[in-house]
């Protein structure tokens, strides 16, 4: 019988995205019914298997986006799709590569429901590329979010700090002030799915937060102290404002824990 680790592992070494969303429903589906049953300990690859399009560049070789007609809706959503794609794999990478922290069931719960909701995300915005004639892989995309993978992959209070703690609350800042300039510049389809994503965004920044504050307390740390010290050492540039202090109070995500961080 698979594991929880093996599942996880299989969906990282598929290449093909709507394989991999495939995948991802049925082992999600398996786990909650109690088909899937161990957790296992079978260890991720340090990168997970990738198409060979889209092109992958650098952050100041990638094209600038827009917003304004079908091509800069195209790069837009190109991108988010690309996000979605790369935290499909997030999910389940930290579902197999901390097995030695032994975590609970609703650890492995949590992060399950993640990854099969950016699967969800992956599918709406490729439906949305196609109904403008396009599809994910025809424009270049980065490689920043493995790599913040790649960066944190040692340990989990480091993975929880960088990814669902900075880079997924970033677009809880962002999403609602994108969603407002597609609906002013005559989107009616984008929008809506965005803000399906930005709420499921909301979820997936609760569970990097109260996870991290469970670590910290096995280790004896203060929570806030504890942040700090990881993001000084992984992500020593500070984060961005304004903060969306709503929607990161709806993850229960302290103001004082991100907002001393903000760069000058």
């Amino acid at each position: 019988m698979t594991t929880l680790t093996e599942a996880a592992c299989i969906v990282l070494a598929t290449a093909d995205p709507w394989e991999k969303c495939r995948l991802t429903r049925a082992f999600s589906e398996d786990w909650t019914s109690g088909r899937i049953a161990g957790i296992g300990d079978t260890l991720p690859p340090d990168r997970p298997a990738r198409p060979e399009k889209p092109q992958l560049l650098g952050f100041k070789e990638m094209p600038r986006r827009s917003y304004g007609g079908d091509r800069g809706r195209i790069s837009l959503i190109h991108a988010l799709t690309h996000i979605e794609l790369n935290a499909i794999d997030l999910g389940w990478d930290i579902v197999a590569r901390f097995t030695r922290e032994d975590l609970p069931r609703a650890f492995y719960n949590d992060w399950v429901r993640v990854a099969l909701d950016e699967a969800r995300h992956f599918e709406m915005l490729e439906d949305l590329l196609n109904r403008l004639g396009a599809s994910y892989g025809d424009l270049p995309a980065h490689d920043g979010l493995w790599q913040a993978a790649e960066k944190t992959a040692d340990d989990l209070m480091a993975r929880l700090a960088v990814v669902p703690m900075t880079l997924e609350a970033r677009g809880l800042d962002t999403t609602p002030a994108t969603m407002d300039k597609l609906s002013r510049n005559g989107d009616t389809l984008t929008p809506p799915v965005l803000e399906v994503i930005y709420n499921d965004e909301i979820h997936h920044v609760a569970a990097g937060v109260r996870w991290f504050s469970v670590m910290a307390e096995r280790r004896g740390q203060d929570g806030e102290a504890a942040f700090h010290a990881w993001m000084a050492e992984r992500y020593p540039a500070g984060l961005k404002a304004p903060f969306n202090h709503e929607a990161r109070a709806q993850a229960k995500f302290p103001r004082d824990w991100y907002e001393k961080l903000a760069r000058a």
